[in-house]
């Protein structure tokens, strides 16, 4: 294990699956799941499953509604579960072949404590910044390059300290074919609370999946010439 500083900071994994789903030009649908090795970079110890629903109301903004459990183990046994419910809204702003994508969510969260056998709830607001360009292309197509980097903010409206936490990436994004995309990067995470801050250092791999169902629908229409 690579320790970082005298806290005993050191290498965490992050490991993502997104999956896109575009019904219509309107409609699309949301799936991912996460693994991650916190303590441990090897060894998984947290994992969380999501779905959404989303609506294009013009090409740029995107609101969705999604729901997910999110698991936390300790010591390799089950310590809090997540239950999740959570509105978004997605806004984006290209100027030339830079695109800044602008996210809000707010969430509402219900928590079970198996080690305390307690429950309790929370509310909580985030905001992420995303700035992506591609660097071999006008524009993001099969064989496309990426640079990208990201700070998001969280508040917890419910407890104290209200900025709860900071998350920053920076990294790169290739597009396979139309269909795959891989992400790698480095993801830094600070939380802060009242009986002390802790620093996460993520390794980041990501596989986004996108399936756009109006392609095979213009494919399938007849010829009419």
């Amino acid at each position: 294990m690579l320790n970082l500083s005298a806290q005993k900071e050191s290498i965490s994994s992050y490991n993502v699956i997104t999956v896109n789903y575009k019904h219509n030009k309107k409609i699309f649908a949301y799936a991912e799941g996460q693994l991650r090795g916190i303590s441990d970079y090897s060894y998984p110890d947290y994992y969380e499953i999501k779905v959404g629903v989303g609506y294009n109301l013009t090409e740029n903004h995107k609101p969705l509604i999604g729901i997910g459990r999110y698991v936390n183990y300790k010591n390799h046994s089950l310590e809090k579960e997540e239950f999740r419910v959570w509105l978004q809204d997605i806004y984006d702003i290209k100027v030339g072949k830079f695109k800044f994508e602008n996210r809000f969510r707010a969430e509402k969260s219900w928590f079970y404590n198996s080690l305390k056998d307690e429950h309790s709830d929370r509310i909580r607001l985030r905001y992420r910044l995303n700035i992506s360009m591609p660097l071999n292309a006008d524009k993001v197509a099969p064989g496309t390059l990426s640079a990208m980097a990201y700070d998001e903010t969280f508040f917890v409206v419910t407890d104290d300290p209200l900025f709860a936490r900071n998350r920053v990436f920076g990294g790169f994004s290739y597009q396979i074919d139309n269909n795959f995309a891989i992400t790698s990067g480095y993801l830094w995470q600070r939380e802060f609370a009242n009986s002390g801050n802790k620093n996460l250092h993520f390794i980041y791999l990501g596989l986004s999946v996108n399936i756009d169902r109006t392609k095979s629908q213009k494919k399938d229409l007849p010829d009419l010439d």
